[in-house]
């Protein structure tokens, strides 16, 4: 999965689909995730990434990370 290329992000976490005029406003850890998937990283990368910067469990961790995932892709905003 990947950020769409055309999606904007401002440094306040508000981010913005051109292609629908829908803007979203992310909390910190939100923002890291779609900054990691801008980046190009993987949703593999992405897991490891956030495991070995915050203390949580990686069920706790897989679960957040997939229903994040999801709200992405049902507002049209990663490629698959």
């Amino acid at each position: 999965m990947k950020l769409k290329r055309n999606i904007a992000i401002s440094e306040n976490g508000f981010l913005f689909n051109p292609e629908t005029g829908d803007s979203f406003l992310l909390n910190p850890i939100a923002r890291e995730i779609v900054n990691f998937l801008k980046e190009g990283n993987d949703v593999a990368d992405v897991k490891q990434l956030l495991f070995d910067r915050y203390e949580v469990d990686l069920v706790t961790l897989e679960k957040n990370l997939e229903d994040f995932l999801e709200m992405l892709q049902h507002n049209e905003l990663l490629d698959r």
